[in-house]
């Protein structure tokens, strides 16, 4: 699986580009991490290459295959999303979260068949959520919040997941756990995952590409380059 990024130019508007040209290749079994200053628009590439944004210029491929041409049926079948904000849900278990990500397969009613209450399964077991079962989504810690969305991602079955600011709420602990379980879904499941990240230190010992986002555009930076970047900022 690659997801290749052809000359995008990303935005709110036509005349106020945030990034202009962006030429990536993102490969699946690998955990890509973008890092940059608040507001260069990272959150707006990863709202870009979900569909949540239409793009201004250039085009999105997932194996050569536009997204320009997908349904938004089809697109919910290659990409889930988990993003930095809570769901303003209560009352909702676990497992009933969880399953929400089988929307693109259960149709307008949402009911659930054997296959999709075993992709749930499997997704709480590769989350090692089996503890959380049965509880109220409103009970959860961040931490704990966090693994029901990955879960309810892996749940959507897609071959690419973005998330973005996902360790923004939790402790230091929690953030290696989440960094622990992104990197083994992607080596093992080999699937693309993209995040965006703060936690530079963190995606300095697990991320096996890193992208440096700035208003000049996103490149692939090396260890040491993220590195002299956080020294600099401590200048």
């Amino acid at each position: 699986m690659q997801f290749t990024i052809s000359h995008l130019d990303i935005g709110y508007q036509r005349h106020y580009n945030i990034i202009s040209d962006i030429n990536i290749e993102i490969k699946s079994g690998k955990l890509t991490c973008l890092i940059g200053a608040n507001g260069v628009g990272k959150s707006t590439f990863l709202k870009t290459l979900s569909g949540f944004l239409p793009k201004l210029k250039g085009d999105i491929f997932i194996n050569n295959i536009s997204l320009s041409v997908l349904s938004c049926k089809e697109l919910a079948h290659k990409i889930s999303v988990v993003l930095t904000t809570k769901p303003d849900i209560q009352n909702v278990t676990v497992e009933e979260v969880i399953g929400m990500g089988r929307s693109p397969y259960t149709g307008f009613w949402g009911i659930l068949c054997k296959e999709d209450k075993q992709v749930i399964e499997d997704s709480i077991n590769r989350v090692g959520i089996n503890s959380l079962k049965g509880r109220l989504i409103n009970t959860l810690s961040d931490g704990e919040m966090q693994k029901v969305m990955i879960a309810k991602a892996l749940a959507q079955e897609t071959p690419i997941i973005l998330l973005d600011e996902p360790t923004a709420f939790l402790d230091f602990s929690s953030k290696v756990d989440c960094y622990k379980l992104l990197i083994k879904l992607a080596h093992k499941l080999d699937k693309i995952i993209l995040l965006s990240t703060h936690d530079i230190d963190l995606a300095t010992h697990f991320a096996d590409i890193i992208l440096y986002v700035s208003k000049t555009g996103i490149r692939t930076v090396s260890r040491k380059e993220t590195q002299d970047y956080v020294k600099n900022l401590l200048v």
